[in-house]
């Protein structure tokens, strides 16, 4: 179901990349946002901080998990697609950094896993835990549906596009995918991926899920945002090449000292403070 969020929206001009974000009254009309994933939780509150600086222009931000939102830019019927990976006919401005959480039930005693692990476990080479150092209990693969940006980032990086394993459960929202894991007999046996802030989140609520380290690499923030971390994915705002100035300025806006931080509450920034 699409969930359709309507928001009126300032419009504003971002001075020098680092300096205050000031309305302009010159700027006017509307904008479409298209997404499809986790990134709505970030999307929402730089929209309502966005407002703040011109009621001439609007923003209507279009959320479909079944959707493909750079087909919708292609197409003309939004502005800005949120997204994982960067499409060849559209320019593409990285806002944010997410890492992807490898994640498996607590009681799995497994140390960690390698890039390569990772890549055999999901295309179905490694079927058992005790094949990475984990029990004896056969792996349950848990997918996320195709046109989800988590998945195409994830896929690309491990070099496994069209590769996982038929066996695969797929699910769709991260909060499904944690819960299946935690339900999943024998609770040993699942592994998903989801956006290492949704990880940590549910990892710190006691939720009874653990986020495997990743060529000994511990997944947190700073690790993702130096890249020590492997597994990570920018946050990228897709536009056409064509110059649109309301698209600019939100995407100035989601780069300056404001939307960085406003950025950080859920995902790693791109810039320093």
């Amino acid at each position: 179901m699409i969930a359709r969020l309507v928001l009126s929206l300032s419009l504003s001009v971002l001075f020098s990349g680092e300096t205050a974000f000031v309305a302009c009254a010159d700027v006017a009309g509307s904008l479409t946002i298209a997404g499809n994933g986790p990134e709505l939780i970030t999307i929402e509150p730089l929209a309502r901080a966005f407002e703040k600086a011109n009621p001439r222009a609007y923003l209507d931000i279009v959320w479909d998990a079944d959707s493909t939102p750079a087909e919708l830019v292609k197409s003309g019927q939004a502005q800005i697609a949120v997204a994982g990976t960067a499409t060849p006919e559209l320019l593409a401005m990285p806002i944010a950094w997410d890492g992807i959480g490898m994640l498996v039930h607590l009681s799995n005693f497994t140390k960690d896993v390698t890039t390569q692990q990772v890549a055999d476990i999901f295309s179905g080479k490694i079927t058992l835990w005790s094949e990475v150092g984990g029990p004896e209990t056969k792996i349950l693969v848990i997918d996320r549906p195709r046109n989800q940006n988590i998945r195409d980032a994830f896929e690309s990086q491990l070099g496994i596009a069209g590769k996982v394993t038929g066996a695969a459960k797929v699910i769709g929202s991260d909060e499904q995918a944690v819960k299946t894991v935690v339900g999943t007999l024998p609770p040993l046996s699942a592994i998903t991926y989801v956006s290492l802030n949704q990880g940590l989140s549910v990892v710190s609520a006691g939720v009874p899920v653990r986020l495997l380290p990743v060529n000994k690499i511990e997944p947190e923030g700073p690790t993702v945002k130096d890249g020590r971390y492997p597994l990570r994915r920018p946050i990228l705002l897709l536009s056409q090449k064509e110059p649109h100035p309301l698209a600019e300025a939100f995407t100035q806006f989601a780069l300056s000292p404001t939307g960085q931080q406003l950025i950080a509450e859920t995902y790693t920034p791109i810039k320093d403070k």
